[in-house]
C-alpha cells in the first residue's frame, strides 16, 4: 500500500512555489488515491493536471499500482484546513454545532484554536413591544462544531 505520507510530501513538494494549500489526501486499502487542494481565488483544472502528473511522476507504477483523482475541496462542502476558514473572512458560512443547532452569518474571524461568526438574532429590549435584529458574534473552537461550509448566494 502506497502510503499516506509519501503522497503528502509529494503534493507539498509541488505546492511549495505556489499559492495553493493542501486540503486532504486519502490513500484507501487498494491505492485509491485521492487529493484535494483549494486556492483562495479557486482552482484551475489545468494546476491539477500538473499536479497529477506531478504525483505520477514520483510514484511507480511497476512497483505498486494506484488508482490517482485530483481536485478541488468542493464548494459548498465542510472546510477541513484552516486556511480555508482564513479565505471566507467576510463571506456568509454555515455552522453547525455539535449540539445540533445551525447558524448563519459571517465569519470574521479564523485563528488556529477557534474562529468567530457573526450572526443576525432577534431580542427583543427590554421596554420593547417587538424584537429587533442585533448582530451576536459566537465563538467556537473547530472541535465544537460538526461543520462549517461556505454559504452560496445566488
Amino acid at each position: 500500500m502506497i502510503a499516506k505520507q509519501k503522497v503528502t510530501e509529494i503534493v507539498n513538494e509541488w505546492l511549495a512555489d505556489k499559492e495553493y494549500f493542501l486540503v486532504d489526501v486519502n490513500v484507501s486499502a487498494d491505492n485509491c488515491i485521492s487529493v484535494e487542494i483549494d486556492h483562495a481565488e479557486g482552482v484551475w483544472i489545468e494546476d491539477c493536471v500538473q499536479l497529477s502528473k506531478h504525483i505520477e511522476g514520483n510514484l511507480n507504477r511497476d512497483e505498486e499500482d494506484y488508482e490517482l483523482e485530483v481536485g478541488s475541496a468542493g464548494i459548498g462542502q465542510p472546510f477541513k484546513v484552516l486556511q480555508q476558514y482564513v479565505n471566507h473572512i467576510g463571506k456568509e458560512v454555515e455552522v453547525l454545532a455539535k449540539d445540533g443547532k445551525k447558524y448563519r452569518g459571517t465569519l470574521t474571524r479564523a485563528e488556529e484554536n477557534d474562529f468567530c461568526v457573526t450572526v443576525q438574532v432577534k431580542e427583543k429590549p427590554e421596554g420593547a413591544k417587538r424584537p429587533v435584529l442585533i448582530d451576536k458574534e459566537y465563538t467556537w473552537r473547530y472541535d465544537e462544531t460538526k461543520y462549517t461550509k461556505y454559504l452560496i448566494k445566488f
